[in-house]
């Protein structure tokens, strides 16, 4: 067994494989050996904690695809701006408090779709932002007593050792002492220990894929028409928007009311917003050669144009369409599906300046601009195929969503299985409509699953084999008789040790009968003991075996390595201060 351990902890540290290649060959490895049986070997993907984090997953993308995601990434960037450090603070800070009285993972699945939103929006690469707020909820969960499972599940044993059991926020102090150090660590050491990698490839929105796949010029200027404007009066048509200055109008406003891609007989007239997207060069003179003026703030984008509200998509022309053979003009795009066309592409041939006359052909395909209920109805036209995902829909379901994730949780609180709690949080989402089955599918991250899977029957054989008793019992041995400090010091490695390749609440029940009678022989308080082994349970940071890890690795593009390096550091942190403050007070 303790050969298996160093050869898993070679192949993590080296990568020489895939993380969910490595831990199917230590799952396999366990079952052939003889270490555990087939049966044991495969139970992994049937735990509590793949099926939770199955759960949580399709709950996560289902909140995000509801839109309800949007408000409160719009609410963040609006606090704390987009300042990387600053947002890595308010961020942390949100999740890290929630995390007290949520499962870690469940705030952590709360707030990525947010995450990468923000991300995406401020340019800054999600690599800097998703680790940090992956360790905040788990440094959260250590805030209170039903904040994490080890926390959860240690009361029990003190009764069952004879001990008085923690109040509610009796850990609160070292708790938020952790949580606090974990903020200062990254944003005093986050620029030499986070990777700035950009997202990793299959992260990367529907959008901004599409963006850089056909280098669409996305960002729009707002501009508004003031009294005497050469403009007024005149058509869209007439104003030589598109075959005079290269520009696309998105979008109109009038006070409160707009429209999306205005027909080419529109009118415009003074007090008008406009949404165009073009060349910076060719909006200045358009903008100069009819004296408009450039809105700050502007209603039409918040309203209008924002990426919850409008964006691209790509359509192909099926074969037998009954648009075949005829133009733009002559189908009326605008008018009749209110979607502005940006680009045409026929055979080879890509055209962005005005190609309103160009006879349309089975196979061509067309990127076009405009409102998310807009491109559904045109991908749903049987003369269009839509290649590109809507992003975001606002349906009214945002609301079912969220009441979905929050009885998840409210059940998961209340005693009932995690796993059941968020799985049936999951399937109430698919049966009240706010995603189909076939999206929950492509939602689940199977090489995290594999991966957790994997490795969950790692602990099952340090356990039955004997090796988890014998590392621990050595250990302990050994540190009979030494000073307090060192006593807890061991405790708190050993407890570190064991949570990185078994669950954190196996280490515990493990550990904290042993160091209960460490405590009793050696005069120092078993309830300290036994509360340092809860509290370091959670010391989960140098590999991607945490829950939350194992969540966020796909998302951040991170590698073994990023754990390691950012993780290893807040290990120790970790320790010393549950050392420190448990020294203190007890």
């Amino acid at each position: 067994m303790l050969l298996v351990l160093g050869m898993t902890i070679i192949l993590f540290i080296t990568e020489i494989f895939r993380v969910d290649i490595i831990a199917g060959i230590v799952m396999l490895s366990l079952a052939w050996l003889g270490l555990v049986s087939p049966a044991q070997a495969f139970s992994g993907f049937g735990s509590n904690a793949v099926i939770s984090i199955v759960g949580v997953m399709i709950m996560g993308y289902g909140i995000d695809r509801s839109g309800a995601m949007n408000r409160l990434s719009i609410a963040i960037v609006q606090l704390a701006g987009s300042r990387e450090k600053r947002l890595l603070g308010v961020i942390s800070t949100v999740v890290g408090l929630i995390s007290a009285f949520m499962q870690n993972i469940g705030s952590a699945a709360l707030f990525l779709p947010a995450l990468l939103r923000i991300s995406r929006h401020t340019q800054i690469p999600s690599s800097r932002l998703i680790m940090p707020m992956g360790f905040a909820a788990i440094l959260g969960g250590t805030i209170t007593m039903v904040g994490s499972g080890p926390l959860i599940i240690l009361n029990d044993l003190l009764k069952q050792g004879g001990q008085e059991p923690f109040g509610l926020f009796s850990v609160t102090p070292l708790g938020l002492a952790l949580l606090f150090s974990g903020i200062v660590y990254f944003l005093v050491f986050g620029a030499y220990v986070l990777p700035k990698r950009t997202e990793a490839k299959d992260t990367i929105s529907p959008q901004q894929e599409l963006i850089e796949t056909w280098q669409l010029q996305s960002y729009i200027y707002c501009y508004s028409i003031p009294p005497g404007s050469p403009l007024t009066g005149k058509t869209r048509e007439d104003s030589g928007l598109w075959h005079t200055y290269n520009l696309n109008l998105l979008a109109i406003m009038e006070g409160d009311d707009g429209f999306y891609a205005p027909w080419r007989y529109t009118r415009f007239e003074a007090g008008q917003e406009l949404g165009l997207m073009g060349q910076k060069q060719d909006i200045v003179r358009f903008a100069g050669d009819h004296g408009l003026t450039f809105q700050e703030g502007s209603n039409i984008y918040k309203k209008m144009l924002a990426p919850e509200k409008a964006g691209f998509s790509e359509v192909i022309i099926r074969p037998r369409a009954s648009i075949a053979g005829r133009t733009l003009r002559q189908i009326a795009l605008r008018k009749h599906y209110s979607v502005e066309p940006i680009l045409l592409l026929t055979g080879s041939k890509e055209q962005r300046t005005d190609f309103s006359d160009q006879v349309l052909q089975p196979g061509d395909t067309l990127i076009v601009h405009g409102p998310w209920n807009a491109i559904q109805i045109l991908g749903d036209d049987p003369d269009f195929v839509r290649l590109t995902p809507v992003e975001t829909q606002s349906t009214g379901k945002e609301r079912t969503a969220l009441l979905c994730f929050l009885g998840a949780i409210t059940l998961a609180i209340s005693g009932i299985s995690l796993s059941l709690s968020l799985l049936s949080g999951a399937l109430a989402m698919i049966l009240l409509r706010v995603i189909p089955i076939s999206e929950a599918y492509r939602a689940v991250d199977w090489r995290t699953v594999v991966l957790l899977a994997g490795l969950i029957p790692l602990g099952i054989a340090m356990d039955i084999s004997g090796a988890a008793s014998l590392i621990s019992s050595q250990m302990m041995m050994v540190m009979q008789g030494s000073h307090t400090l060192l006593i807890l010091i061991a405790i708190a490695v050993l407890t570190t040790l064991f949570s990185l390749f078994m669950s954190n609440v196996a280490a515990t029940v493990l550990l904290v009968p042993l160091v209960m009678l460490i405590g009793a022989s050696t005069g120092i308080d078993p309830r300290a003991l036994a509360l340092l082994v809860g509290v370091c349970a959670s010391n989960s940071f140098v590999l991607p075996t945490h829950q939350v890890n194992a969540l966020l690795m796909a998302p951040g593009g991170y590698h073994n390595a990023d754990y390691i390096k950012a993780g290893g550091i807040m290990t120790l942190i970790f320790i010393a201060v549950c050392v420190g403050i448990i020294y203190m007070y007890f």
